[in-house]
């Protein structure tokens, strides 16, 4: 496993955070995600407290205001026809666009290769340029800012479902 940590690096003149290996620094995350642990660890290292930064970006993600920050962007590596057995979500959402795109006339994009940005939504990966369904905002809960939020939150003795919860 490679390094992953977070640090706040402080000199005479000013503080930086620093991350490796974590979320922030991964381009397979959503920009939601990276800012969501930016916001945390500033909050962590400041000793300020966490649980309201957490319900309001939950209140703010299910109130659709987050939305442009959900935007996944994953490399195809291989054609799409090679995904035979192991279909992942960028290339459910590749497959989507370009199936739009010859109904449309346009020139398929993704047959060999590229980069895709899609969606979660009710109705699974959905490219970008062409979302139809609701955005699936419990995925984003569940699998974005949840694993980055359970990083931390036993070192503070609090637990995030008893965050996120409506009691």
């Amino acid at each position: 496993s490679k390094k992953r940590y977070a640090g706040l690096k402080v000199t005479a003149d000013a503080e930086q955070m620093v991350f490796k290996g974590l979320e922030t620094v991964r381009s397979d995350w959503t920009e939601l995600a990276q800012r969501f642990q930016k916001s945390l660890y500033a909050k962590l290292f400041a000793d300020l407290p966490v649980s309201a930064l957490i319900t309001e970006t939950i209140r703010q993600l299910k109130g659709g205001q987050l939305d442009q920050q959900l935007i996944y962007f994953k490399r195809l590596r291989r054609p799409l026809r090679a995904y035979l057995k192991n279909v992942p979500p960028q290339v459910r959402a590749a497959r989507l666009a370009d199936k739009v795109n010859a109904q449309l006339g346009r020139p398929l994009q993704y047959q060999d290769r590229g980069r895709i940005a899609y969606l979660i939504t009710i109705n699974g990966p959905e490219p970008a340029d062409y979302q139809q369904s609701a955005i699936d905002y419990q995925h984003y809960i569940d699998k974005q800012l949840r694993p980055i939020a359970e990083a931390v939150l036993p070192l503070l003795g609090k637990d995030f479902d008893e965050i996120i919860s409506d009691q």
